[in-house]
Order: C-alpha cells, then sequence, then structure tokens
C-alpha cells in the first residue's frame, strides 16, 4: 500500500468531526475512520471501513456505531450486486455501485474517482444511502457533473432537490461541501 492520507472534515455547523487515513495501493483502496457527530439532536460516535478496488469501486464496507449493537457489514462485486457479512444476497440494494454514508464527505470521492468525468460531463448512478446513526440503508439515485476535473463538481439527489457544488482536492476529496462539511486538515 502506499502512503497514508489523512483527512479531517469538520460538520458546517461545528458540532461534529471526522479523522479519516486512506490508503491508495496497486490493487485496491482502503479508507478507515472515525465520526463523531449528530444528527436530529441526537449525538453520535461511529467507524467505517470501505475497501474499494483499484477501479474505485466498493468491494467491502464495515460500519458500526460506538456503545451500540448497530453495525452494517456488506460486501459489493462492483457491478451493483449486495451481500451481507454471512454471503446472503441484498436485493433490495441492486444496481447500487456506491455507498453513501450521510455522516462522512469522503463517500463523494468514490463516485467522483470511479467515474473519471471529464469537464462538462454528467453521470447518474444509483448509491447504497445509510443514515446515520440509524445505520438504515437505502438506494438512492444520484448525479455527479464535473465542472472543473479534480477541482469541482455538481451533486444532485434525483429523488429530492438536493444540490450542492462541492469543491474537491487533486485526489478527489472533498474540500468544501457548503451547508454539511469543511476539510480542516
Amino acid at each position: 500500500m502506499s502512503k497514508a492520507i489523512v483527512a479531517r472534515w469538520q460538520s458546517w455547523d461545528a458540532n461534529g468531526i471526522e479523522h479519516l487515513v486512506m490508503r491508495e495501493g496497486a490493487r485496491q483502496v482502503i479508507a478507515e475512520s472515525v465520526v463523531v457527530g449528530s444528527a436530529d439532536d441526537a449525538v453520535f460516535a461511529l467507524r467505517y471501513r470501505i475497501r474499494c478496488d483499484k477501479s474505485w469501486r466498493v468491494r467491502s464496507a464495515e460500519i458500526a456505531v460506538v456503545g451500540s449493537d448497530r453495525k452494517i457489514e456488506i460486501g459489493g462485486d462492483g457491478n451493483g450486486n449486495w451481500s451481507d457479512a454471512s454471503g446472503k444476497r441484498l436485493p433490495k440494494l441492486a444496481g447500487a455501485t456506491d455507498i453513501d454514508l450521510s455522516a462522512t464527505p469522503f463517500t463523494n470521492t468514490l463516485p467522483i474517482r470511479r467515474l473519471k468525468l471529464r469537464a462538462g460531463q454528467s453521470a447518474e448512478i444509483v448509491t447504497v444511502y445509510i443514515l446515520a446513526p440509524a445505520l438504515t440503508m437505502t438506494t438512492d439515485p444520484q448525479r455527479y457533473t464535473c465542472l472543473e476535473p479534480l477541482k469541482r463538481y455538481r451533486y444532485e439527489s434525483l429523488d429530492s432537490d438536493f444540490t450542492r457544488e462541492i469543491e474537491v482536492d487533486r485526489r478527489g476529496m472533498v474540500v468544501t461541501y457548503p451547508g454539511l462539511f469543511r476539510r480542516q486538515l
């Protein structure tokens, strides 16, 4: 694995923080993180580990709420098929290619890196949307539009009116996600 890349984000309201360590190697990408945050008047802490292949397709994700029995362990084949830790298929997630964990801006990096959009290009995707801290999973249609490659993207939720222009660094990691997250490190 290559050198560790460390990123730290603060929630827009300054009530949460995330510390992430990512390693991108020749065959895989591994991101491990701890998030301390709040949602709907509940405070929480969670840890996650996401493993992708070299093409940035999610192969596994482990997410656990600290101090709780709530956890998710899922695996993907990179083509929209998912299973739980015991190997049982999860048909309700069929067709989703990426993970979108509500508590972190890091999961925006997954489609940005995987899609490799050029300026002006857009792509519609379906993600496994994981709401923290409940850890409920649904599918979520989204669109990414490249405004400036590895600099600015427009994110759009296709089942709501939520849209944001996000700024990223040269690795595709979020620097500014207005209203939600700001990079601190």
